[in-house]
């Protein structure tokens, strides 16, 4: 390729792939997308975030019903949901406790820190964003 030439070769992103499907000329691509959980898997949180097949097309994107997840599985992963939604919820309030509380029970943090590292990552990380947390009446977790 000559220095300056943008080079058209399709990679494997999926990106292009979809774009393709929904704005081009490819009929139907599928794939495992992201999407909010709206009637997809059974045994997990309303709305949180899933992983499952979705199809893209002219008319859109249609995530793909997959059903509940084995017991085993879906109790980790609807911990991590609700960690992530009492995070989201903090961030909306204002409040530093509940941010502090999804760190807290977050199966991958509370497995390698204590409560009390756990709570000073989270006074660090506040100190070192407070620039970007004008909605947080404190900034710190007693």
């Amino acid at each position: 390729m000559i220095k300056g030439d943008i080079g058209l070769t399709r990679q494997h992103e999926y990106a292009s792939y979809i774009f393709n499907a929904v704005f081009g000329d490819q009929t139907v691509f599928q794939f495992n997308g992201n999407v909010r959980n709206f009637g997809l898997i059974d045994n997990l949180p309303e709305g949180c975030c899933v992983e499952v097949p979705v199809f893209a097309d002219k008319a859109g994107f249609h995530p793909v019903h997959v059903g509940p997840l084995p017991g085993q599985l879906a109790l980790p992963v609807n911990t991590s949901a609700r960690c992530e939604e009492l995070a989201v919820e903090g961030c909306l309030e204002g409040d530093p406790r509940k941010i502090f509380h999804a760190c807290l029970y977050d199966p991958l943090t509370s497995a390698v820190c204590s409560m009390q590292e756990i709570k000073e990552m989270v006074n660090r990380m506040f100190k070192a964003e407070r620039e970007w947390l004008p909605r947080f009446k404190t900034i710190t977790v007693d």
